[in-house]
């Protein structure tokens, strides 16, 4: 879906031990913040449409930084100066220190 609307650098970091607050994190980047917004309507659309509730969404306003909570997954959408900036898929792709930390992640 984020591929049909042009997103951008597409990453699907795995959470599994390393968060409880989902499974899987999504971050991609749109070149404007109308393309961010037109991204989020159709990702909350699909996922009204398969769960029959609303995802919880932030920054949808200024579409520069929008975090979609669809319960499992967490997408987060960027323009690609704001997400250099906080570099949140790096933050999470970074190994995790201490024994049995090796998990596989998918980039």
């Amino acid at each position: 879906m984020l591929e049909d609307g042009k997103a951008e650098d597409i990453v699907t970091i795995d959470l599994t031990g390393r968060a409880t607050f989902a499974d899987f994190m999504v971050v991609a980047s749109g070149k404007s913040d109308r393309q961010i917004r037109s991204l989020c309507e159709k990702l909350i659309s699909k996922v009204k449409s398969l769960r029959r509730s609303p995802p919880g969404v932030e920054g949808m306003p200024h579409g520069d930084w929008v975090l979609i909570d669809a319960g499992d997954v967490i997408v987060h959408l960027f323009r690609p100066e704001v997400r250099s900036l906080y570099k949140l898929g790096k933050m999470w792709l970074a190994p995790i220190a201490g024994p049995g930390a090796n998990v596989a992640l998918t980039a």
